[in-house]
């Protein structure tokens, strides 16, 4: 084959396909960077929401969502807090008990139930807890995993495996 002349180097056309297609393929091939898949909504002037949502398992194999959010209210104050919410009569939860948060380190954390401050027009479901995270999320390193151990009624405990993931997307909620 003819050599094609470039700013006077002298390049083989195959040489140079091989490398167009090795750098296509290194794009292709790379993985993407994630972004954290935060929602923002305007509840109403002034307040904003800013929540995460995942879907966990738990060790029965049940469905949970987790929400985690973080609302500012217009005076400029704000709550962030994870909802937790089991699918199928999952489990009856203990509102007197704390969520207990254990790192894969064997870091152990506690988060208040706040469950009564969801509504206060109606009682809040036993397969619904929430809990006050504001100072729990700082402390995590989001590159380890957690489990969170949710109390229920009958005496017996509800553990959630959360990947690291979603701990990244859930303080990214503390920046907003």
């Amino acid at each position: 084959m003819n050599s094609i002349c470039f700013n006077g180097f002298k390049i083989n056309p195959l040489r140079w396909l091989l490398a167009v297609l090795r750098c296509v393929s290194l794009l292709a091939w790379s993985p993407l960077p994630t972004f954290a898949s935060v929602t923002q909504i305007e509840e109403y002037p002034g307040q904003m929401l800013y929540q995460s949502r995942q879907n966990l398992q738990d060790q029965d194999g049940n469905s949970w969502q987790a929400i985690a959010f973080k609302r500012i209210h217009p005076e400029g104050s704000a709550i962030v807090s994870l909802r937790l919410i089991g699918f199928y009569g999952a489990a009856k939860l203990d509102r007197n008990q704390p969520l207990t948060l254990t790192t894969s380190l064997g870091q152990t954390l506690t988060a208040k139930d706040i469950s009564s401050e969801i509504s206060q027009d109606t009682s809040t479901p036993a397969n619904v807890g929430e809990y006050d995270i504001k100072l729990v999320l700082p402390q995590l390193k989001a590159e380890i995993t957690l489990q969170l151990t949710l109390p229920t009624i009958d005496g017996e405990s509800v553990s959630l495996s959360v990947p690291s993931a979603a701990i990244q997307e859930w303080q990214t909620l503390i920046s907003r």
